[in-house]
């Protein structure tokens, strides 16, 4: 039996993938320490793990959020939270290693401080990443513009002008955050977010082809570990679903609040008509008004297992979470990208076939409305990505790969 610390950025998005993983782990008999955001410390204590909270500080700053206009700003504000909280994550991992004294760390690819800060451990330590890397391989375009790859010389010349704009947007300001912290730890540089997940001695990636692209080739250390899918036992009351008959269109939101009342309030106008039973969950909040609308249900939040049962089709920002637990189920996808990393996945699907893009600035009734029709037709699209998800192996696969790099070094001794 090992003793496992996993540290997570303080997102439910975050954890939530962790916890598939650890439950494997812990099923296995390892012993489970979990590091995350407070209001997910209660979850991790009911799934039989050990937990505590971040140090306060690193989900203040998360919390706050990229204040900013414009995509690339907002990008740009984003890289420079995460190094900010990198400063906080060193010394809070370090004091989590001291009270654990782990086997092995399981560590989240968006804590950069105690990635780096485990690079002085003797012991093991793993990556995981619940969204797309920040990864380069050949054919594929930088990360973040959420192109499709392109071959060939216009594609090259096209992807180094991306790659002109990406790097003053995230590997310059990356760069200016993780050096201090690199230096005080006497480690050496790194130029981007990308290479420091590739020091690593494993990379675990919460996705499967063929969602992503067939061509990518990220080397021997990473492994596509499908969606790690996970729900959080369920404490309300879901009786009202018993009461809808028509085909469900789940329309849902992240738990980071973003554009919830316009892609919602849209969606339920859009597929007015239509014979389906639009269900809207909000996490994040939002006042949209739908009780004297027929045919549409609001929930602040219902585990999504006990909806995608009944769904033809879901609607999403383009979160990971959602959209790969809906494709796993072999259910098509409309995604609507405002921000993030939604980008990257909006274009995942369209490139797949199993589902629709709409660019948030193109978002209307009429051209949601034809997106969802549309992308009601791809089933066999999401057939094929839900089985390549089955084909990697899942967390057994991410539990066997962490168990594998437990044996090159020894078990601490009593």
């Amino acid at each position: 039996m090992a003793v496992v610390l996993a540290y997570t950025a303080p997102a439910l998005g975050h954890l939530f993938p962790f916890c598939a993983l650890l439950t494997e782990l812990a099923s296995r008999g390892h012993r489970v320490h979990v590091r995350t955001l407070a209001a997910g410390v209660e979850l991790c204590r009911q799934l039989g793990f050990e937990a505590e909270a971040v140090d306060p500080r690193i989900e203040a700053l998360q919390s706050a959020g990229p204040a900013a206009s414009g995509v690339l700003r907002a990008a740009g504000n984003t890289v420079r939270v995460l190094g900010q909280c990198a400063q906080y994550e060193v010394d809070d991992f370090h004091d989590a290693v001291a009270a654990v004294e782990p086997d092995i760390c399981l560590i989240d690819a968006n804590s950069w401080g105690a990635q780096s800060a485990a690079e002085t451990m003797p012991g093991p330590w793993v990556v995981l990443s619940p969204f797309i890397p920040y990864l380069r391989s050949p054919g594929s375009a930088p990360f973040g513009a959420g192109v499709a790859p392109r071959p060939g010389p216009v594609g090259f010349v096209r992807d180094w002008g991306i790659q002109l704009v990406t790097s003053v947007v995230f590997d310059v300001p990356f760069r200016s955050e993780i050096s201090p912290v690199r230096r005080r730890l006497g480690l050496p540089k790194v130029r981007s977010a990308g290479r420091l997940l590739r020091r690593a001695p494993v990379l675990l990636i919460a996705t499967g082809k063929p969602f992503e692209y067939p061509h990518t080739d990220w080397g021997p250390n990473v492994e596509l570990i499908g969606p790690a899918a996970f729900d959080p036992p369920r404490t309300g009351d879901e009786s009202w679903l018993d009461d809808i008959d028509d085909p469900v269109v789940l329309v849902t939101t992240s738990s980071l609040a973003q554009a919830d009342n316009e892609l919602v309030g849209t969606a339920i106008d859009a597929l007015e008509g239509l014979p389906v039973h639009v269900v809207a969950t909000l996490p994040g909040g939002g006042n949209v008004d739908v009780r004297q609308r027929p045919g549409a249900t609001l929930s602040r939040f219902t585990a999504h297992s006990a909806i995608l049962d009944r769904t033809v089709c879901v609607i999403t920002h383009g979160g990971m979470g959602i959209t790969q637990k809906a494709l796993a189920r072999g259910i098509p996808v409309c995604v609507v990208p405002f921000g993030r990393d939604q980008f990257e996945v909006a274009r995942r699907v369209e490139i797949a076939r199993c589902g629709t893009r709409l660019p948030a600035r193109r978002l209307t009734r009429q051209r949601l409305r034809s997106a969802v029709e549309e992308a009601m037709t791809m089933g066999a699209g999401a057939a094929r990505v839900a089985a390549g998800f089955e084909a990697t192996g899942g967390v057994r696969h991410g539990a066997d790969r962490v168990e594998g790099l437990l044996q090159k070094w020894p078990l601490r001794t009593p």
